[in-house]
């Protein structure tokens, strides 16, 4: 902890402690008959808001007389996340700017009172914000696969403690700066969300209406679908692809291939932190270059996509071999456009969304357009050439967000533990 062997004048360095009365929650989220009504702040609570306020849509249960007075909330507390399957999700702040009489801490949460008059409530939550201050909790965590902090290590850990109006200053500056930063962030994911809608507007067009200028439409009698340009065809899916199951023979040297529903199909090297070869392959379908690939439980999500690969899939993919004269990746953006999503839907069998599967029996029967080949190949390449910019511009804008990011943790660190001159 450098940081605390070079605090400014007049500040000290003390145990959470003598700063501040904490406790660690048990009320757990079953009702009973016997206990009162509350409203329990959870840990999802915390982890996703910085505040606490009675805005949030807490989740209602019971509990005793002696839990609600030990573990309610007061404006000014600080609750951290005590538990995570990450190490580093451990000690994660809120601050409570407004509480009620039924308002209580929930399980897996831990709850800083601070003394008023050593501690500000808000300076505590953006020390606990900093991450050279709350590395310490993270660090004392244990566990293997799930983390949580003992007690003791944090009433332990050590806190920048500066004069109360000092404690005072920096939050005000803080509350000025990490504002403006905020906002800056917050224009810039409008922008990210500027460019995805346009790059959906831009695909639905193109593999709907074609590209050509002064083209003439007719009424498709697909409700979906509606118009589509005159000279197109219109054909079912099974006339277009052939559902194949190749099985993989013993001890190929074939890519593992998995589908990701944001990039498509891709060696599960490249993504996962597991091998890219399958340890048996007796149950796993051959992929070939071109080949549609679809992930029956996720399709209504938009889980198509072209492999580049020729390779090997889990039989959870349903492998679409072309016939004839078609581009797959044609039909890859079609059948992932906003439009034909809610067909897609409608085709898949199930009692509730998690669950809902597409089989090649209602995805085959579903009719489509068919352009000219010459015009399904422009289709993609200019789909190609229009994302890639607008790609750039999206990636570009996330560095953008990153930084602010960055900027603003940097400035919180440097303002609770004085390396800067608020």
């Amino acid at each position: 902890m450098d940081w605390a062997n070079d605090l400014p004048d007049g500040w000290e360095a003390k145990p959470l402690r003598s700063t501040a009365d904490y406790v660690v929650s048990n009320v757990d989220k079953v009702p009973s008959e016997d206990e009162e009504p509350i409203r329990l702040c959870n840990y999802t609570d915390v982890y996703n808001n910085e505040f606490i306020t009675l805005a949030l849509d807490f989740m209602h249960s019971t509990a005793s007389e002696d839990e609600i007075t030990k573990f309610s909330l007061s404006v000014d507390d600080v609750l951290i996340t005590k538990d995570s399957e990450s190490w580093d999700d451990i000690g994660v702040p809120a601050l409570v700017l407004e509480t009620a009489s039924d308002l209580v801490c929930g399980y897996h949460l831990a709850r800083l009172r601070p003394h008023k008059h050593r501690m500000d409530g808000e300076f505590l939550f953006r020390c606990l914000q900093a991450k050279p201050i709350r590395i310490q909790l993270e660090l004392a965590a244990n566990g293997v696969t799930r983390f949580g902090i003992p007690k003791s290590e944090i009433g332990a850990m050590t806190l920048p403690v500066p004069p109360l109006t000092k404690q005072r200053n920096i939050v005000e500056y803080l509350k000025r700066e990490l504002m403006q930063l905020d906002a800056l962030v917050a224009a810039k994911e409008r922008v990210l969300g500027l460019l995805a809608e346009k790059r959906r507007m831009l695909i639905t067009h193109a593999v709907t209406r074609g590209l050509e200028p002064g083209t003439t439409f007719r009424d498709s009698g697909v409700p979906w679908l509606g118009k589509i340009p005159s000279h197109w065809e219109l054909k079912r899916v099974k006339y277009l692809f052939r559902l194949v199951a190749d099985p993989a023979a013993e001890n190929n040297d074939f890519e593992l291939l998995s589908l990701y529903t944001d990039v498509g199909v891709r060696p599960r090297k490249e993504l996962e932190a597991r091998g890219n070869k399958a340890t048996s392959t007796d149950s796993y379908w051959v992929v070939r270059r071109g080949d549609l690939v679809v992930n029956k439980l996720l399709a209504w999500m938009g889980a198509f996509g072209v492999s580049d690969y020729d390779g090997v899939t889990s039989p959870a993919y349903d492998i679409l071999r072309p016939v004839g004269q078609i581009n797959s990746t044609y039909y890859h953006h079609l059948f992932r456009c906003g439009i034909c999503l809610p067909e897609i839907r409608r085709r898949s069998y199930g009692i509730m969304d998690m669950r809902l599967r597409l089989y090649f029996d209602r995805l085959g029967d579903m009719a489509v357009p068919v352009p000219p080949i010459e015009e399904q190949q422009a289709i993609v390449t200019y789909i190609s050439r229009e994302t890639r910019e607008l790609e750039a511009l999206c990636g570009a804008t996330e560095r953008t967000i990153s930084l602010l990011n960055e900027r603003r943790a940097a400035v919180t660190a440097a303002a609770v533990t004085g390396q800067m001159e608020v």
